[in-house]
């Protein structure tokens, strides 16, 4: 990483950057071009193991490419705010971002799939969901076990209210 003062290598830094965002972008290679999509998500850290949980159709492009290479890229940002200046050159952005790579994983069992579906709505609304079964059958839900990860920040300094 070129700019090491925003390098975020805290893990608990990283989980509550996290926690803030709500969109992951996931980069996949399908041998031709790299297809990038972006989801909701929803996140669990558990015995050090980060994972990230997604749901989707049960069928398109983005599950064909998974179904041959299942390892990925991902990305995911916020805490946006332009910081103005006097002159352009002096413009900045704050933002934050958490990137990585791991391996998705189709989930196929039906408590598996209610954990992770549930581990979404906690993230996205901050509240659990009760799923029929007919619910969780009829999405597809994927888990990506994370196995590189790093974060960057870079923060408003104090106080502008433009920030």
């Amino acid at each position: 990483m070129r700019r090491k003062d925003r390098e975020v290598t805290r893990r608990e830094d990283l989980l509550e950057m996290i926690a803030r965002f709500k969109v992951c972008r996931l980069g996949l290679w399908d041998g031709r071009e790299v297809y990038v999509v972006p989801l909701n998500f929803g996140y669990e850290e558990r015995d050090g193991s980060l994972n990230l949980f997604f749901h989707c159709a049960r069928e398109g492009r983005k599950l064909d490419i998974l179904q041959s290479r299942p390892e990925v890229s991902f990305e995911m940002d916020g805490d946006h705010a332009l910081m103005e200046a006097d002159t352009p050159c002096g413009y900045s952005y704050a933002y934050g971002c958490v990137m990585g790579r791991g391996v998705v994983e189709f989930l196929r069992e039906d408590g598996e799939k209610m954990h992770a579906l549930n581990r979404i709505m906690l993230h996205q609304t901050g509240r659990n969901a009760a799923f029929t079964p007919g619910m969780v059958r009829a999405v597809c839900v994927l888990r990506l076990r994370v196995e590189s990860v790093s974060g960057k920040l870079h923060m408003c300094p104090e106080p502008p209210p433009a920030c």
